[in-house]
C-alpha cells in the first residue's frame, strides 16, 4: 500500500473518479441516489476537490498495487488543536484489507507533524459500518449535527473524536 498527496490536475481527477464509484456503491441506500448524485458535483467533483485544496485540504490516494483503492481529505484546524477527517473512503474491493488501519496511522502521524492533539470526523448516523469501525480504531462519539446543504438535502452525521496517540 502506498500513500500519495493529491496536487496534480490527473491526481484530481483520478480521485473524483474514484469518488462517484465509492460513493454509489456505498451510500445511494443510505440517503439515496438524488442525494449521492448533489453531493458529489458539490464536493467531490474535480472543480470541488480543487477548490478545497487551494483553501488548504490535504487530499491523499491510497493505492494497492498499481490500482487505487481510496482517499481520503485531511483540515488542519490549528486553532482547536484538531485535525479533521474531512473524507476517508476505501472501494468495497479493497475492504478489509487494512488499508483503512493504515490511513488512520498516516493521518495520526500527520496530526503531531502539524503539532494536533486531537482527530475528529463526521460520520452518517445511518452508516452503521463505518460508525462501528471508527468506534473499533478509537473514535467516540461527542455529539451529532444536521446541517443543511442545499437543494433540499441534509447531512445528519455524527461527530466523533480520538485523540491523537
Amino acid at each position: 500500500m502506498m500513500i500519495t498527496p493529491v496536487t496534480s490536475k490527473d491526481e484530481i481527477a483520478a480521485v473524483a473518479a474514484l469518488a462517484h464509484e465509492i460513493w454509489n456503491q456505498h451510500f445511494t441506500p443510505i440517503i439515496g441516489e438524488a442525494q449521492v448524485s448533489y453531493m458529489l458535483d458539490k464536493f467531490q467533483s474535480a472543480v470541488a476537490i480543487t477548490r478545497q485544496i487551494a483553501d488548504g485540504a490535504e487530499y491523499y490516494q491510497i493505492t494497492c498495487g498499481k490500482h487505487a483503492a481510496g482517499y481520503f481529505c485531511l483540515v488542519p484546524e490549528a486553532d482547536a488543536g484538531t485535525l479533521l477527517i474531512s473524507k476517508l473512503y476505501v472501494r468495497r474491493a479493497d475492504r478489509g484489507r487494512g488499508l483503512g488501519r493504515q490511513a488512520l496511522t498516516f493521518v495520526q502521524r500527520r496530526a503531531r507533524e502539524l503539532g494536533l492533539s486531537k482527530l475528529r470526523l463526521t460520520v452518517n448516523r445511518h452508516n452503521a459500518r463505518s460508525i462501528d469501525w471508527y468506534r473499533h480504531v478509537g473514535f467516540k462519539i461527542t455529539g451529532t449535527q444536521k446541517k443543511d446543504i442545499g437543494d433540499g438535502f441534509v447531512m445528519d452525521d455524527f461527530l466523533m473524536e480520538k485523540a491523537v496517540s
